[in-house]
């Protein structure tokens, strides 16, 4: 069984079971951000975490043990993304990315964000408009040494 294959097992069984991330992420104690990206393949679990999620999803053993399994991270198909919301974020990156690169720069001096030590909180925001998406990311800035 491949990491790929518990995804589509977790995504499965998530569903058929009528579970939602949050209620996911409150059985081992995670956001439902970190969560989600967890059981999508991009977190490892701890065996506690890992065998609380089987139990919820009536997962096998052999799933069980490739969620402590570390995964490789960035799983996106092609360069370009073709699903229509991921490709939004693409775009954005596109469009602001350089402003993004500026902002931080002029505000912190050169370096990163990292994605390591890394806060993410998607929200749904009430507006008369059209809801809206509320995305909040926290990274530690990470200057880069000269040596």
């Amino acid at each position: 069984m491949t990491r790929n294959d518990v995804t589509e097992l977790i995504i499965t069984h998530k569903l058929r079971k009528q579970l939602t991330w949050p209620q996911l992420a409150d059985a081992i104690g995670m956001s439902k951000e970190w969560t989600t990206a967890a059981l999508l393949g991009q977190m490892t679990l701890s065996a506690e975490q890992a065998g609380r999620i089987g139990a919820m999803l009536e997962l096998p053993a052999e799933a069980i043990e490739q969620l402590q399994v570390v995964p490789y991270k960035g799983s996106l198909p092609t360069a370009v993304p073709t699903d229509p919301l991921i490709y939004r974020f693409y775009e954005l990156i596109n469009v602001y990315g350089t402003t993004f690169k500026a902002l931080i720069h002029e505000e912190f001096g050169d370096g990163i964000m990292s994605a390591i030590d890394f806060n993410m909180d998607i929200q749904r925001e009430p507006d008369p408009k059209g809801d809206r998406v509320k995305i909040m990311m926290s990274g530690k800035f990470l200057p880069y040494k000269s040596y």
